[in-house]
């Protein structure tokens, strides 16, 4: 892809220069005509760099002419946000520049909010309408991961916050979807600026070690070039086209940080590109250069015989140089290379559209796939979870008996390779052979595998429940789930209630079974379920995943079942009016003892018996107010608690609530009893948990528990529980730990 500097303004000469400079026929006059339509619409409209909103219209028709993108495409993208964002409707486009371009426009255009849809729901519906899109007309996919490059190289300009879950969204989506179309330079792209905003501190310190080893690296590889031209010459009357470099940064932090090595340990940091004129040359070029160098064992891989899923072909090779230094080595041709840069796009830069229209089905059956399994599960986010958990990873190339390459993802077991086959395989699969020996169902295959399904001559047989747990793809997941679903109904509602009630247990949730529909009303209607019985049978077949809505269960339970939550939970729940509690409340109010002067005042008097609410916490310092429980005194919260926010409007529950207030003064133990939760998430850094103790003990703070897991970016996450005084202490904290170095994030956690 064409480098673009990051300051480049992107005017509507620039891209008309460059159509005139293309040696690709455009229709001009239709371009200026899209153009002067967006111009007019988002008149007034500005980046958040300050620039009119038009120039990333524009500089998003750029990126699409550097890829060779036809006239429509172009228009759709100088278009692509006026139906979203202008009152521009897709009947407009429609008339205005036919039928393909608004197509074009409406793929690319987001869903409205959808009630009752988390932030992450609304994503994966978002990229469920994308690929819909895309399965129909590929340009849909070209144009958005356009859009999201030129948003991308201008993030700079945007909050801290937008920096981090626009990143985070690019690699959970667009990264994946750029690699399974073959797109690997924007890929790389997004990678890169996606990951300097997730780990600054990474990316700064490879990128340093970069930089103070530049020219040493630049004169190895020119070495390892004239190498290679002097000796093709010698061989073949002339050099091929050879290219070398350095990895990409994030690619060399998967290998150091994530493995765990080295710089020096990482074989292929350095890479040089052959590029000859045809598929025999290849295989040449590759027996010249072990001849040249040593090469090293098991390192060789033949993605031309057996391209990868995205339909990538190549040579790889990985020699020691004649200094001791390995390398790694890739033999392609230039119709290869036209391919591995541009991936599906280059059907348009190279070929004038779809040519090979076999072929090109083929590179567009995942997405097919991907939305069939999303039919056979109530869970929207799935979607976004097999992006990046099946469509970008890591692949072993495994054979039929017949000799048929199936690509899966790395650790995938025979039972996905059954289902891979066909489901009815994966269904009736009595057992596996790989290499003519039998194989537990859990064995994970390797590259070069022979596997063999052994199947049941009983039609009728189906998967056994527990597969769920062993095969790793969704989309052998997906097929036993709707197996399960249409075969075996009853046991699949006995199964899900019992989880059910095994989670509300677990969460100490105790309501009576006839409010069940009631805690779970939004969630059955998000998932398409009339009944609770029908919810049951979903949570027993694996459609909804019970995991992924536990948080909504409990926040549900807080919010619309207080008396349950802070008052009795058995069913000898007090029959007291609002009144009658309220009058007990005053009596307590009341007394004549003295009243230790620690306790909160209600209604300018103190002594009352009072619980802090765990579900946000209160400390000195908060807003609070309090809620009159039954038969339990009176719980506080703080203002911003949901459990306040979302019965305000509820005249039964508005009613208890009532205003209360911090003393003056509380005593040392009062002080030191407030609890909190930090999330904190850093940088990889085994040093970073002494530091947090560090400051905690020099600020006079308890740490009475903590939970530390491995983030997948191998990001630390810390969650510590800690004594504090009040806010005033809790944000002077929160701060010092910001400004270490390796911190990325400290929030206050709410349970």
């Amino acid at each position: 892809m064409e480098s673009i500097m990051p300051d480049t303004s992107f005017t509507i000469d620039l891209l008309i220069n460059k159509i005139i400079d293309d040696s690709k026929a455009y229709d001009l006059s239709k371009i200026v005509k899209a153009y002067e339509l967006a111009d007019k619409k988002h008149a007034g409209q500005k980046r958040s760099s300050g620039e009119d909103y038009i120039s990333h219209p524009i500089a998003v028709a750029y990126i699409l002419l550097d890829m060779g993108m036809d006239t429509d495409t172009i228009c759709a993208a100088l278009l692509h946000d006026v139906v979203e964002d202008t009152d521009t409707t897709l009947e407009d486009v429609k008339r205005d520049f036919g039928q393909d371009v608004a197509i074009l426009v409406d793929g690319v255009t987001k869903l409205g909010k959808i009630p009752l849809f988390t932030k992450e729901e609304q994503l994966a519906k978002n990229v469920e309408k994308i690929l819909f899109a895309m399965s129909d007309d590929i340009r849909v996919i070209i144009i958005k991961l356009a859009d999201r490059l030129h948003n991308m190289r201008t993030l700079q300009y945007r909050s801290q916050a937008k920096q981090r879950n626009t990143s985070r969204e690019t690699m959970d989506v667009y990264v994946p979807i750029a690699h399974r179309l073959g797109m690997l330079n924007l890929k790389e792209e997004l990678q890169e600026i996606a990951f300097s905003y997730l780990d600054p501190f990474a990316f700064k310190e490879i990128e340093e070690k970069l930089q103070k080893t530049k020219a040493d690296r630049e004169g190895f590889i020119n070495n390892i070039k004239e190498q290679i031209c002097t000796r093709f010459i010698k061989e073949r009357g002339k050099a091929p086209y050879v290219e070398g470099r350095v990895k990409s940064i994030y690619s060399l932090y998967q290998k150091s940080f994530l493995q765990g090595k080295s710089f020096e340990e990482i074989y292929d940091k350095y890479a040089v590109r052959i590029i000859v004129d045809d598929k025999n040359e290849c295989y040449f070029a590759m027996g010249i250069i072990h001849d040249m160098y040593t090469p090293i064992p098991n390192r060789f891989k033949d993605y031309i015989s057996g391209p990868k899923s995205n339909m990538y072909q190549s040579l790889h090779t990985t020699v020691i140089g004649r200094d001791g230094i390995p390398f790694e080595v890739q033999i392609r041709t230039w119709e290869m290379h036209h391919n591995a840069e541009y991936g599906i796009a280059a059907h348009w830069k190279y070929k004038e559209g779809i040519s090979g229209k076999d072929r090109f089905e083929e590179r567009l059956a995942w997405i097919r796939q991907l939305l069939e399994q999303q039919r056979d599960t109530d869970d929207v986010e799935d979607i976004v979870r097999t992006l990046k958990t099946d469509v970008a990873a890591a692949e072993v190339h495994v054979f039929t008996p017949k000799g048929d390459m199936i690509s899966l993802p790395l650790g995938s077991t025979v039972i996905d390779f059954a289902y891979s086959i066909h489901p009815d395989v994966g269904n009736r699969m009595a057992g596996a052979r790989v290499g003519g020996r039998i194989v537990s169902l859990d064995y994970e295959m390797a590259t070069s595998d022979i596997v063999e399904i052994l199947t049941s001559s009983d039609i009728n047989r189906g998967p056994n429940r527990a597969w769920l747990d062993i095969c790793k793809t969704k989309h052998a997941k997906a097929v036993i789930r709707k197996w399960f679903r249409n075969n075996e109904r009853p046991q699949n509602v006995e199964m899900g209630k019992k989880a059910f009630l095994a989670e509300l247990e677990k969460h100490r949730i105790k309501l009576p079974e006839e409010k069940f529909p009631q805690l779970m009303a939004d969630t059955m209607k998000k998932h398409n379920c009339n009944t609770i019985d029908d919810f049951y049978a979903a949570l027993g077949y694996g459609g909804i995943i019970l995991q992924n809505i536990s948080q909504s269960i409990r926040e549900k339970y807080k919010s619309e079942f207080p008396e349950y939550e802070n008052g009795s939970r058995t069913a000898a729940i007090q029959d007291e009016s609002i009144a009658e509690l309220t009058e007990q409340l005053t009596e307590q109010l009341t007394v004549g003892s003295k009243l230790p002067s620690e306790s909160i005042i209600v209604d300018g008097k103190n002594g009352i018996e009072v619980k802090f609410s765990q579900c946000c916490n209160p400390l000195p310092g908060d807003d609070i107010i309090g809620f009159i429980t039954k038969g339990h005194g009176l719980s506080v919260h703080r203002k911003d608690c949901e459990h306040y926010t979302k019965s305000i409007g509820d005249k039964a529950l508005s009613d208890r609530w009532i205003s209360v207030a911090w003393p003056e003064n509380m005593n040392k133990e009062m002080l030191s009893s407030f609890r909190v939760t930090l999330d904190i998430i850093s940088s990889p850094d085994d040093e970073i948990i002494y530091q947090i103790f560090h400051a905690f003990m020099a600020n006079k703070i308890t740490l009475n528990n903590t939970v530390n897991k491995t983030l997948p970016n191998s990001n630390k996450n810390f969650i510590m529980n800690i004594n504090t005084t009040g806010t005033k202490q809790l944000d002077g904290i929160i701060r010092e730990l910001s400004k270490m170095p390796k911190i990325i994030s400290v929030e206050r956690k709410q349970d």
